[in-house]
C-alpha cells in the first residue's frame, strides 16, 4: 500500500491528519451528546478542539500508536496482507484512543461540574461504549480510507497512485 507512511516525517503528517479528523468528529459528537454544543461560544469550542487535539496527538504518537502496532504485529495473521494489517492496527488504535480520550472527557466534565451525583465507573463505561460505537465505524469506513487516499494522493513522496491498465499504453500515448 503506497498510501501508508514510511518515514518519520510522513508518520507525523499522517498522524496529524488522522487526529484532526477523529478529534473534530468525536468532540462535536460528545459536545452534542452532553448538550453543550449550543451553549458554548465558537471561541470556547475552538479552545476545546485545540486542547483535545494536542492531547490526542501526543497520546496517539507516544502511547497508543506504539502499543497498538506492537499488539497488532504480535498476533498470528498474514503480515503480507496490508489491508488486514491496516484493519488490525486501526482496531487497536481505536480501542486505546477511546479508553484514554474518554477518560480525558470525563476529567473535562468533572472540572466543568457536569458529573454531579453520577457514578464515575458507570459514566466512564457508558462513555467508552458510546464513543467506541462511533469511533470504530467512522475510523474504518470513513476517515481511515479518506486520510489514506488524501495522504497517498497529495503527501506521499512517491506521488499520486495512478492505475496502469495496459503497460504498453501510458497516458494515451502508444
Amino acid at each position: 500500500m503506497r498510501e501508508l507512511p514510511t518515514s518519520k516525517k510522513e508518520q507525523i503528517i499522517f498522524g496529524l491528519m488522522m487526529c484532526i479528523g477523529m478529534v473534530l468528529v468525536m468532540m462535536f459528537f460528545n459536545l452534542w451528546h452532553s448538550g453543550l454544543l449550543g451553549k458554548m461560544s465558537p471561541l470556547e469550542i475552538l479552545l476545546q478542539f485545540v486542547l483535545c487535539f494536542v492531547i490526542a496527538f501526543l497520546v496517539e504518537s507516544f502511547i497508543v500508536g506504539p502499543v497498538a502496532r506492537k499488539i497488532a504485529f504480535s498476533l498470528p495473521f498474514d503480515k503480507s496482507n496490508k489491508i488486514l494489517g491496516v484493519l488490525v492496527i486501526s482496531f487497536f488504535m481505536v480501542i486505546g484512543m477511546v479508553l484514554i480520550m474518554s477518560m480525558y472527557g470525563m476529567i473535562s466534565a468533572y472540572l466543568a461540574d457536569q458529573l454531579s451525583g453520577s457514578s464515575v465507573l458507570r459514566t466512564y463505561l457508558h462513555t467508552i461504549a458510546r464513543n467506541f460505537s462511533l469511533a470504530l465505524p467512522y475510523q474504518l469506513i470513513v476517515l481511515g480510507p479518506l486520510v489514506r487516499y488524501v495522504f497517498g494522493k497529495f503527501i506521499k513522496d512517491n506521488g499520486p497512485v495512478l492505475p496502469v491498465v495496459n503497460k504498453s499504453v501510458r497516458f494515451g500515448w502508444p
